[in-house]
């Protein structure tokens, strides 16, 4: 069956989060989920959607929505009013802050913070309260738990990858050629070198595995703190996200962080263009600059005016 849609209601209906099956009136319809979460009703009130008003099919994306196959254009908006009811809505699309992704760091042994809560928090605040503002392009975020980066948080234009720094009190150190950090260390960063341990500052990750491990309490505490990398991108063009200097030790200075990345892509943005690409263009150090100080915040009203 040939497409009869014009090319305008293709475009149109894709803001809305409906992808068209090429050479057809069909298209499948990306639901948003909250960072991979829909509860059992949803998932039920999916599947009925699915069989009522599309082929039957349901795909999963790498972003963590969820999409139904084969849905005519006619059915279009009565599959967008039957999801409704279950609070769930189709999007995803477009040059805006796209759907938030999130490891498992909540139960995983390696997690190091509650990534599904944070998560929820920047779904939230920048998906759904930036979701009418138009970006130079699309702005994917990701939360990664720890230094594992199962989620590639540094392939996203902004990613959040959790630490632990540990505390070392190396007065305590008994020297004892049995170290359990030493043996922990996965980096190979701790050493013990004449008889204390030793920490390499550059190849340790953070990643709080030798917390606690030492029975007389060299590493008894660990601070929790997070990194964030900007500018990642995979695809055609792979870029890997810059780290800012500053390690956060608070889930606020973090968000706002975010907020601040937004507005500056927004405000310093060619239209088109990766956040990647404007960080190239006008300098990692300037982009830095910005984000470690709030003076973005004080334009923030001007900025989100803009067209």
């Amino acid at each position: 069956m040939a497409c009869t849609i014009s090319p305008e209601e293709i475009k149109r209906v894709k803001t809305l989060g409906f992808l068209n099956n090429k050479g057809t009136d069909l298209f499948n319809g990306r639901v948003i989920t909250v960072n991979g979460k829909i509860t059992a009703g949803q998932a039920k009130t999916i599947a009925e959607a699915a069989e009522l008003y599309g082929s039957g099919e349901i795909e999963f994306t790498t972003r963590l929505t969820v999409e139904v196959r084969g849905i005519h254009f006619d059915n279009i908006e009565p599959f967008r009013e039957y999801i409704a009811k279950a609070g769930l809505q189709t999007g995803g699309t477009g040059a805006k802050i796209r759907p938030i992704v999130s490891c498992k760091g909540t139960t995983c042994q390696y997690g190091l913070y509650d990534t599904f809560a944070l998560s929820e928090k920047i779904h939230e605040r920048f998906f759904l309260g930036y979701h009418n503002v138009k970006l130079p392009h699309k702005f994917k975020i990701a939360t990664g738990g720890c230094p594992n980066n199962c989620v590639k948080p540094d392939l996203n234009d902004l990613g959040i990858v959790g630490q632990l720094i540990p505390n070392y009190n190396r007065d305590i150190c008994k020297g004892c050629g049995n170290c359990k950090i030493e043996a922990t260390c996965p980096m190979k960063a701790a050493k013990v070198v004449d008889k204390v341990i030793t920490v390499d500052k550059d190849l340790c990750s953070r990643c709080g595995r030798c917390v606690g491990k030492c029975p007389f309490g060299v590493t008894a505490e660990g601070t929790p703190a997070y990194k964030i990398y900007v500018g990642g991108r995979w695809g055609k063009k792979t870029a890997h996200g810059q780290k800012l200097s500053k390690v956060f030790t608070s889930e606020e200075e973090v968000l706002n962080t975010i907020e601040k990345a937004i507005l500056l892509f927004k405000e310093q943005g060619v239209q088109g263009e990766r956040f990647a690409d404007t960080i190239a263009r006008i300098g990692f150090e300037n982009v830095e600059k910005e984000l470690l100080s709030d003076e973005i915040l004080a334009r923030k009203e001007a900025i989100l005016q803009e067209n």
